[in-house]
């Protein structure tokens, strides 16, 4: 029973450390902020760029944040109504947009690179149950209790090695002033590939930007 006992255990708290944060795919690595930003005031007009060759993600993670930073009191503008293609941009492209969306300020998301985790959980493997066949109907015997009482001891002293393989995106979003083309501010992001559907991922990814734009003072 101890080692029953003591098998389940591992299999939770491996689980646990799988699963437990699976309601938060997206966490911030790092983020900066223009010290110029304090005495600039809110964020007022926004053209959101997704720099991202698939055009079907591109439209979802633009459109869900015009929609986010709407709600928020910010007015923006998904960049696919201003930049059709997909290929590289001028600055003077970039400005045309900005203009035409009547933006001071361009967001643009991109993907820095993918990284994979690898973690094993050990086995667990005990010893055999307390003495060669102390039980009641053999003192000295080799009964052990019965075949189903081995059986059962042997299945569970024994827990198998488990391999979790885990796609890390990592993510960069940067706010340009229109006027200088400078960054004002920045955020890394990891974002747990497994956790969700792309939907959903883009989700949580949009709510934490935005969320991080409230706590920077920033809209």
């Amino acid at each position: 029973m101890i080692a029953r006992i003591g098998a389940c255990l591992v299999i939770f708290a491996a689980a646990l450390a799988a699963g437990g944060c699976a309601t938060n795919p997206t966490s911030i690595d790092a983020q900066w902020a223009s010290p110029s930003l304090a005495s600039s005031g809110k964020l007022q007009n926004v053209l959101v760029i997704a720099a991202l060759r698939d055009s079907t993600q591109r439209r979802m993670l633009e459109d869900r944040m015009v929609e986010a930073l709407g709600t928020a009191g910010v007015k923006a503008e998904p960049s696919y109504r201003f930049l059709t293609g997909s290929a590289e941009v001028s600055e003077d492209q970039l400005r045309e947009a900005a203009a035409g969306a009547g933006a001071s300020h361009v967001m643009i998301s991109s993907i820095s690179g993918m990284t994979t985790d690898v973690r094993v959980t050990p086995g667990m493997v005990t010893g055999p149950g307390w003495g060669p066949g102390w039980g009641r109907t053999a003192p000295m015997g080799p009964s052990w209790g019965g075949m189903s009482r081995y059986y059962n001891t042997a299945w569970a002293r024994s827990t198998p090695t488990e391999v979790r393989t885990t796609q890390n995106l990592h993510g960069d979003t940067r706010l340009f002033d229109v006027a200088s083309s400078e960054v004002v501010w920045s955020v890394a992001t990891t974002t747990v590939t497994s956790r969700g559907n792309v939907p959903s991922l883009i989700e949580r990814f949009v709510d934490l930007i935005v969320e991080t734009l409230k706590k920077d003072s920033l809209i």
